[in-house]
C-alpha cells in the first residue's frame, strides 16, 4: 500500500501545489471575515443599520460555516473529496460575488450565509485532505505549516481592507473573495482524487451524516476538541470587537487598526513553527497545561492593563493568540489520528467544533460589557480556567494517548 505522503508526491499538483491549496482554502474563514472588519463602522451608515444587526454578518458567517463543514464533510466520505470541494468551490465564488451586490442589510446577512456554506465545505474538505495525502510526523509538520501560512491571512486581509475601502469601496473586497475562490477552483480541477472508491462509505446519504454521531461516540476525541476549542471563544470575540476598540474606543484611524490588528495576527504565524519543537521534545499534556496557564495570565493582564492603551492590549493579549494557534495543530493531529477511517466526519467535528465556540463567542464579546476590553479579558480568564481545570481532570486519561 502506497503511503499517504508518497501519494501526494504523485498527486497532478504535487505535495508543494497541494501545501499551497489546502493552505488558501484554510485562509477562507479569516479572509471572509477579516477583510471587511475596518468597514464595518461605515456599513452601519451605509445600510442604515446597528452594530447588532450588522454584527449578524459575523456571527451568521460563522454559524452556517459549522453548519456547511458538519454537512460536506462527510458527503467527501461517500462521494470523494474534489466532487464535494469543487461544489462548495462554486457555492463560494458565486455567494461571493452577490455579497458585492447586496442592496440592503438583510441581503448582505443571506448572501454571507449561502457564502458560509460553501466556505465551510472548503475548510473540513481541505482538513480531510491533509490526513488522505500526509502521514506520521510529516502531517504534524504539515498542519503547523499550513495553519502558520494560513495566518496570513488575518494579517494581510485588514491591510488589504483597509486599502481597498480607501481607494475603493467595501464592496471590492467580496469580488476579492469570489475571484480567489474561482483560482482555488480552477486548481482543484487538477487534483487527483485523494479517497478512492473502495474507501468511501457505502450506505445511504443519511447514513454518511450519521458517522458524524459515530465519530462523536469516541470519547477521547470529543473530550479533547472541546477543551481545546473552547479557546476560539475568546479569541473570535477579539476578532467580532477590535474594529469598535481599536476605532472607536482609542480613537485609531482604519489604518491604525488594521496595522494593531495585524501585528497580533502575526504572532499566530508563529505558534505553529514553535509547535513542531516542543512536540519533538516535550510531552504534548505538558505543553497544553502551560498552554492555559498563560493564556489565564494573558486574560488578567488584559484586565489589568489593557484599557491604558492600544499598545498595552495588544501586548496584554498576544500571549492568548501566541499560545492558541501553538495548540491547535498539536490538538488536530492528535484529533486525526483518533480515527482510522470517517475522516471527513472526524474533520468536520474538528471544525465545526472550533467554529461553534467561535460564534458563541461572537455573541459574547458584543454583549454589553462596561466596556469591550474589560469583556475580553474576563472572557479569557474564565475560558481558560475551564479550559485549564477541564485538561487536568482529564489528563489522567488523556496522557496515555497523547503522551
Amino acid at each position: 500500500m502506497v503511503s499517504s505522503t508518497v501519494a501526494a508526491e504523485k498527486d497532478h499538483l504535487k505535495k508543494t501545489g497541494l501545501i499551497m491549496l489546502i493552505t488558501i482554502l484554510n485562509m477562507t474563514a479569516p479572509l471572509s471575515t477579516d477583510m471587511y472588519l475596518p468597514a464595518i463602522p461605515t456599513m452601519t451608515e451605509v445600510f442604515y443599520t446597528s452594530a447588532g444587526v450588522l454584527n449578524f454578518t459575523l456571527v451568521g458567517f460563522f454559524f452556517f460555516f459549522g453548519i456547511g463543514m458538519l454537512f460536506f464533510g462527510p458527503l467527501s466520505d461517500k462521494y470523494g473529496r474534489k466532487k464535494v470541494l469543487l461544489t462548495g468551490l462554486l457555492i463560494y465564488s458565486v455567494s461571493s460575488g452577490l455579497c458585492a451586490i447586496a442592496s440592503s442589510i438583510w441581503q448582505l446577512i443571506a448572501f454571507r450565509i449561502i457564502e458560509a456554506l460553501g466556505a465551510g465545505c472548503m475548510v473540513a474538505v481541505s482538513t480531510a485532505l491533509v490526513k488522505d495525502f500526509f502521514d506520521g510526523r510529516n502531517r504534524r509538520v504539515i498542519l503547523a505549516t499550513i495553519q502558520s501560512l494560513a495566518m496570513l491571512a488575518p494579517v494581510l486581509a485588514p491591510i488589504i481592507g483597509a486599502f481597498v475601502i480607501e481607494v475603493s469601496s467595501w464592496r471590492v473586497t467580496f469580488w476579492i473573495l469570489a475571484a480567489i475562490g474561482f483560482c482555488c477552483f480552477v486548481a482543484a480541477l487538477f487534483m487527483k482524487e485523494a479517497l478512492p472508491p473502495e474507501d468511501r462509505f457505502q450506505g445511504k446519504v443519511i447514513g454518511s451524516i450519521g458517522r458524524l454521531f459515530v465519530v462523536g461516540k469516541n470519547k477521547i476525541f470529543i473530550s479533547l476538541l472541546l477543551i481545546v476549542a473552547l479557546q476560539s471563544t475568546v479569541f473570535m470575540a477579539y476578532i467580532a470587537v477590535s474594529s469598535y476598540i481599536y476605532i472607536d474606543f482609542f480613537n485609531l484611524s482604519e489604518s491604525g487598526f488594521s496595522i494593531y490588528f495585524a501585528i497580533n495576527a502575526a504572532v499566530l504565524m508563529l505558534g505553529p513553527i514553535l509547535s513542531i519543537r516542543l512536540g519533538d521534545k516535550f510531552p504534548i499534556s505538558s505543553i497544553f497545561t502551560v498552554g492555559f496557564v498563560l493564556c489565564l495570565l494573558s486574560g488578567v493582564a488584559v484586565v489589568l492593563f489593557g484599557k491604558l492603551a492600544p499598545i498595552a492590549l495588544l501586548l496584554s493579549f498576544i500571549p492568548f493568540s501566541f499560545v492558541t494557534s501553538m495548540i491547535r495543530p498539536l490538538a488536530i493531529n492528535t484529533l486525526l489520528n483518533q480515527q482510522n477511517s470517517d475522516t471527513g466526519s472526524a474533520a468536520s467535528l474538528i471544525n465545526f467544533g472550533f467554529t461553534l465556540m467561535g460564534s458563541f463567542g461572537m455573541v459574547l464579546g458584543t454583549l454589553p460589557w462596561p466596556n469591550f476590553i474589560s469583556g475580553l479579558g474576563i472572557m479569557a480568564m474564565v475560558c481558560s480556567l475551564i479550559s485549564l481545570v477541564g485538561w487536568l481532570l482529564f489528563k489522567k486519561i488523556a496522557t496515555p494517548f497523547f503522551g
